[in-house]
């Protein structure tokens, strides 16, 4: 029997969040401000999110920056956890390192203990440590359901030799989820290079330039992004031909 391979598409708008859904994402990686690789999205954007059938998890991730988490940022982040609790979504993303870049693994059990009950999904903090392979045995033994990683590198499509290894050493004990510049063009190679059953895109096409003074003021950046059904249903239908 043909396997399917999982979209997550990440979204920050309740419209990238109704067409990621719209066009077939498995799953919803909800975010704020992806153009800062995304930040824990806000209590509204999480209630209409849990109004869908599609399971979301949530970022968790307080501010903009490094992944080195002071007793501020942590129990913001405990609160967030409370949040999407309450809000009924399926799971959060986290993700912390230590100065050296190694996963911070007194930090992330209480995440873990807190986040008792909800999917956890461990996030890039990973693409920044030494050795890859010592942290995926954290990863196991902390219990995360899945790594969103690019295997160490900008671009997934670059690092699929490490990706191919992590698939390899993870076995069944978690999934490995390539994410960073996955796009129609390139899924069917990273897939069919390193093995993994699920990927990570954010879908999004350029908008055109908005108002001038929104720019102007600093509301708005020169160039803009949106998720695009159209790119999700691509992807979504790429996919199946290669799950089939």
């Amino acid at each position: 029997m043909a396997m399917r391979i999982t979209l997550e598409v990440c979204v920050d708008t309740p419209e990238g969040f109704e067409a990621a859904v719209a066009g077939g994402a498995d799953r919803i990686e909800l975010c704020a401000a992806l153009d800062l690789g995304g930040l824990t999205p806000s209590p509204g954007l999480m209630a209409l999110a849990a109004k869908a059938s599609t399971p979301v998890y949530a970022m968790i991730r307080p501010r903009a920056g490094d992944f080195v988490f002071g007793l501020g940022d942590e129990a913001a982040m405990l609160g967030d956890i409370d949040a999407v609790r309450s809000a009924g979504l399926a799971g959060v993303v986290i993700g912390a390192n230590l100065a050296d870049g190694r996963l911070d693994v007194a930090l992330l059990e209480r995440l873990m203990r807190h986040a008792d009950g909800l999917g956890v999904t461990l996030h890039r903090a990973f693409d920044l440590v030494p050795d890859p392979v010592e942290a995926l045995d954290v990863a196991m033994t902390l219990g995360v359901e899945r790594i969103l990683t690019s295997g160490l590198v900008p671009r997934a499509i670059d690092g699929v030799n490490l990706l191919k290894q992590l698939v390899d050493q993870a076995g069944t004990r978690l999934s490995i989820m390539p994410g960073s510049g996955v796009t129609p063009a390139n899924v069917v190679e990273l897939l069919n290079c390193t093995g993994a059953r699920e990927v990570h895109g954010s879908c999004r096409a350029v908008l055109k330039r908005g108002d001038g003074r929104a720019v102007e003021f600093g509301f708005q950046a020169n160039q803009s992004y949106r998720t695009s059904e159209v790119i999700v249903r691509e992807m979504r239908t790429i996919l199946d031909g290669v799950g089939s």
